[in-house]
């Protein structure tokens, strides 16, 4: 089908390829288990895996993730990150051969009950203070005489998550020893580090690390990495100009309010696209290579900038960047109040993701 409304999400290939060195880069001693859930963060998640296929496996939320993958021919390692949800999934994920973490002790009795003559890969999860998912360090001596108490035979990984990677160097570092101190007298391969340890927290990359955000370009931590290059660039064109006296206000619930006569460029992007609704007055947008500010509510198909001071260069169908090329989903993330993890995951699928590079 022939899209006509201007929006779409260039995604950049080369960028993930790229990102993913710049991964290597920082461990060049771990195994790579790529996190391509959620739809590869927005960016289609078959469309991810076939540019990520040096890495050594991938993650996914969920087991129709996973057999995406495998319908679509990718014969690599696939972790369900989550888990099984229920016991009849169990047949599935041996069927398809799916790595999983166990969490809970409801997920063992499903084990219990199962029979197998091929090696399952099963990653037991340690809670180590985000207090989410995983077993109580206090709770692992019997897991693991569980897990070797299974009718069939099993190769163990021990893994947890960090709840503050990117903003508490001691409460990191807490939960890497108690990992450490859990898990000290197994012996298995062992994760723990997610993007933002993979930059801060060298000593936490283990076995295997697990990158999500920054092989899409985004940053996990204050501090922008040399090196990572965005992969989805949001765009859209400019459809109407409109010149304000002083005074007039734009959008609905009139929250803008021009304090001198304004040039507003009307541009074709809304909340129906993922755009957030909530970003401010203010928010930074990319015309001409100049950030120019968002004035006025977020519509579901539009928003309006103020270009005053592109007055001279503006014209009907000028290319507008929301995010990605010259205008980080980090900076409109800060704008907004969120993460560029919920902006690149919220791109509606009424926008087209056209592949470059």
């Amino acid at each position: 089908m022939t899209a006509y409304r201007p929006v779409k999400a260039l995604i950049n290939l080369a960028a993930l390829s790229k990102n993913l060195q710049v991964v290597r880069g920082f461990a060049p001693n771990a195994k790579i288990l790529a996190i391509i859930k959620s739809n590869g963060y927005g960016h289609g998640i078959e469309r991810v895996a076939a540019q990520l296929t040096k890495a050594d496996g991938f993650g996914v939320a969920c087991i129709e993730e996973a057999i995406l993958l495998r319908q679509k021919g990718f014969l690599h390692r696939i972790v369900l990150l989550e888990g099984l949800f229920s016991e009849a999934e169990l047949a599935v994920a041996m069927h398809h051969r799916f790595d999983f973490v166990v969490h809970s002790s409801l997920q063992l009795e499903w084990l219990s009950s199962a029979q197998s003559k091929v090696p399952l890969n099963i990653w037991l999860k340690v809670d180590t203070g985000m207090h989410r998912l995983g077993f109580l360090p206090e709770q692992f001596p019997e897991v693991i005489k569980s897990v070797h108490q299974l009718a069939m035979p099993i190769q163990l990984y021990c893994m947890s998550h960090f709840a503050s990677a990117d903003e508490s160097y001691d409460f990191t570092q807490q939960q890497l020893n108690v990992f450490h101190q859990t898990t000290a007298e197994i012996a298995c391969a062992k994760s723990l580090a997610n993007s933002a340890a993979i930059q801060r927290f060298p000593e936490s990359h283990l076995d295997w690390v697990r990158p999500g955000i920054m092989l899409y370009g985004a940053c996990a931590t204050s501090d922008r990495v040399a090196g990572l290059h965005p992969v989805m660039t949001l765009m859209s064109q400019v459809i109407a100009l409109k010149w304000l006296d002083a005074g007039e206000t734009v959008g609905y619930g009139q929250t803008w309010r021009a304090s001198q006569k304004a040039l507003i460029a009307v541009v074709a992007i809304g909340y129906g696209d993922g755009y957030p609704r909530h970003a401010p007055n203010g928010t930074p947008v990319l015309i001409h290579g100049q950030q120019v500010p968002l004035v006025g509510r977020v519509s579901m198909d539009m928003i309006t900038v103020d270009v005053t001071k592109l007055a001279g260069q503006m014209r009907m169908g000028d290319e507008v960047i929301l995010w990605g090329k010259g205008l980080s989903v980090d900076v409109i993330a800060q704008a907004c109040g969120t993460i560029g993890y919920e902006l690149l995951c919220g791109v509606t699928q009424r926008v087209p993701r056209v592949e470059e590079g």
